[in-house]
């Protein structure tokens, strides 16, 4: 069954959480909430605009909570959001002008664009939950886990943890929720691999002709669904019994007060950043902006509000307890498998050619 809905752009697979509260109060985030229009940074001598894009949606709501309106009240910048749009992205990450001064997209698309991606000022922190090699072109990072879910009821004894168990219907059956758009093959080829017993350190390359006869395996269970949200309709409606996808859908459901149980073993991290492309109309601005996107205090109101994690792992230490068993990289996780940004980036069009040809099989 093939659940056939608009699907956000090919080009980058981001989560967007749905029904998420946005009223957090940002109480001690940092000096940036005093009435004064100064400050340390020199904020006080900025002006003007920054042009951001992403795709919008809860995930950029809170990113006004936790990051715009503050900065713009401090510096009276204003930040104006748009729905990225392809050709806009292509152009400027490959060297060419347009209006953007910072993009929402995979780690991996930094890797593959980098010469065309401005380096952070000395001034801005890194996100230390990046690797080294890429931390000066990336900031507002968050780690989204591509997991799967269930509704707990759904197998009160128990029910699949690994990816093995996934692909196991004898021993939990039901149908299986599963990405169904072209450009959404998030990890799924990772998926597949640990399902077939590859060790983590050992999934790179990638190796797709093994990927395809695991999902062929599995695809008479699948349920496809074209667009994230549509993970809490499938399991809400019982139409799959586990779905495979990004954990903020999963976690939206949980805020919305069901019981649905979110496993961590084996988890995909997956690193979703802002570049700031190299020909930015906006650089002052945008630098200004990523400094305070490091701040741990409001990593850690985004992750709230999201259930994304957070790259500065000090975020943590201004999390309860609650917000931390919602997140992917949380200390007590430690079976995650961490994504290869660098080596899925040489994979990239390769990766999109083999899904596409998948699913039209």
């Amino acid at each position: 069954m093939r659940i056939l809905l608009t699907h956000p752009s090919r080009r980058l697979r981001t989560a967007l959480v749905a029904g998420t509260a946005l009223a957090l109060v940002l109480a001690g985030c940092s000096s940036t909430d005093s009435d004064e229009s100064g400050s340390s940074d020199g904020s006080s001598s900025l002006s003007g605009q920054i042009v951001w894009a992403d795709f919008g949606g809860p995930t950029n709501k809170a990113r006004y909570a936790a990051y715009f309106d503050d900065f713009t009240k401090d510096t009276g910048v204003k930040v104006i959001s748009e729905v990225e749009v392809d050709a806009i992205v292509n152009t400027m990450l490959t060297g060419g002008k347009g209006d953007y001064d910072a993009i929402h997209v995979g780690l991996d698309v930094v890797y593959q664009n980098q010469a065309n991606i401005a380096k952070l000022d000395d001034s801005v922190g890194r996100d230390t939950n990046l690797p080294e090699n890429i931390r000066d072109y990336a900031f507002g990072t968050f780690l989204v886990g591509h997991v799967q879910a269930y509704l707990t009821e759904t197998f009160p004894n128990g029910g699949p943890k690994t990816w093995a168990d996934f692909w196991d219907v004898e021993k939990f059956p039901g149908k299986r929720g599963w990405m169904g758009s072209p450009g959404s093959y998030d990890s799924g080829c990772e998926m597949a691999e640990l399902a077939s017993g590859i060790a983590p350190d050992k999934l790179y390359p990638l190796d797709l002709d093994l990927c395809t006869k695991k999902l062929d395996e599995l695809r008479p269970h699948m349920v496809f669904y074209t667009s994230y949200p549509q993970i809490q309709q499938l399991l809400t409606s019982k139409t799959a019994a586990v779905v495979a996808g990004p954990s903020g859908q999963a976690v939206a459901l949980k805020n919305q007060g069901l019981d649905v149980t979110i496993s961590f073993d084996e988890a995909i991290v997956a690193p979703n950043v802002i570049a700031i492309p190299a020909s930015a109309p906006n650089m002052t601005n945008i630098q200004a902006l990523a400094k305070v996107f490091n701040e741990p205090e409001r990593q850690a109101a985004f992750a709230k509000l999201t259930g994304y994690g957070p790259g500065n792992p000090e975020a943590f230490n201004f999390m309860d307890e609650e917000t931390k068993a919602k997140i992917v990289n949380a200390p007590g996780n430690s079976s995650v498998v961490f994504q290869d940004s660098e080596a899925r980036s040489k994979q990239q069009d390769a990766l999109l050619a083999w899904y596409t040809k998948w699913l039209a099989g």
